[in-house]
């Protein structure tokens, strides 16, 4: 198959309204990105990105799952961006390897200093957040927080401050 056969394949689907996904494994979470989305993209351009229409049904804040998602991820959405991303299954993993499942232990191995633990504000002391915390002042706009039942990440979640930091998501 030429590239230009595979090319016009792919604009026939997404002219037809079906997105090929990307494989499961291409939805990694990084300090400024989940997949092709990137925090602080507005609406529009993440439904580019994902080739489908994103809508909201609260503009101050809500949460979209577009069809293109892995299940177990959602959207964060604030006044037409997308502030972060919140993962609660396993297999969506972080650039660095970790996720739901993943030990506190190898959270701190994948961070090396870059890991601050608080207790967890309904499940501490045994709780706690695992707080990314980074050295690039570039960087300092952003923060992934995992939390973990005490021992292992039960879900996580990665953007822009202060979205991030949100406990109650849009609540």
């Amino acid at each position: 198959m030429t590239m230009w056969t595979i090319q016009l394949a792919i604009a026939v689907l997404l002219l037809s309204g079906v997105r090929p996904s990307l494989p499961q494994n291409q939805w990694q979470v990084g300090l400024h990105s989940f997949g092709p989305i990137r925090y602080g993209m507005t609406l529009t351009q993440a439904s580019a990105a994902l080739g489908e229409t994103i809508t909201v049904a609260d503009s101050e804040c809500d949460y979209v799952g577009p069809h293109a998602l892995p299940p177990g991820t959602s959207l964060m959405a604030i006044q037409g961006r997308i502030e972060r991303v919140d993962i609660d299954t396993t297999g969506i993993l972080t650039r660095s390897g970790v996720g739901v499942g993943s030990t506190e232990d190898e959270v701190r191995r994948a961070y090396p200093g870059h890991i601050r633990t608080e207790p967890h504000p309904y499940t501490g002391p045994e709780g706690h957040y695992l707080i990314f915390v980074p050295r690039d002042p570039a960087d300092t706009a952003f923060s992934l927080i995992f939390e973990t039942d005490g021992a292992k990440v039960i879900n996580y979640r990665a953007g822009h401050q202060p979205a991030v930091g949100y406990i109650e998501g849009c609540s």
